[in-house]
């Protein structure tokens, strides 16, 4: 009973913070706007920039924020376990691709050829 209360306060909590979140963001884009004639457009895109910070760095503090991070982690780390192509390979397979396109188009080409030369001789 107890840990289904402290997750209902938790959710509560990273709603709030979603929502501060967002709040910070569109204030980043309205204040973009709404001072467009009387301030220069670099103070008004770092008013832009502050607030999309501020917004992403409300919402990593959430639960979802965490999970968020610990999963880009988690990618970062099977990305460095990838085994790379060579340049030989990458080579090779580009240019089996633009061959089977090459391939195809001609298929579908003479496909299309064959299929008009039968309806126009069918319809007169």
């Amino acid at each position: 009973m107890n840990a289904q209360a402290e997750t209902s306060e938790s959710g509560v909590l990273d709603i709030i913070k979603l929502l501060i979140a967002a709040v910070a963001l569109v204030g980043g884009l309205y204040a973009y706007y709404y001072y467009e004639a009387a301030v220069a457009q670099a103070i008004r895109v770092l008013m832009v920039l502050g607030g999309a910070a501020a917004g992403i760095g409300i919402a990593m503090t959430s639960t979802q924020g965490q999970r968020l991070w610990h999963f880009i982690q988690g990618s970062r780390v099977e990305i460095r376990k990838v085994v790379w192509p060579t340049k030989q390979e990458t080579t090779q397979t580009a240019i089996a691709v633009f061959v089977f396109t090459l391939v195809m188009m001609l298929f579908f080409w003479a496909l299309d050829s064959g299929l008009l030369w039968l309806t126009s001789s069918l319809v007169g």
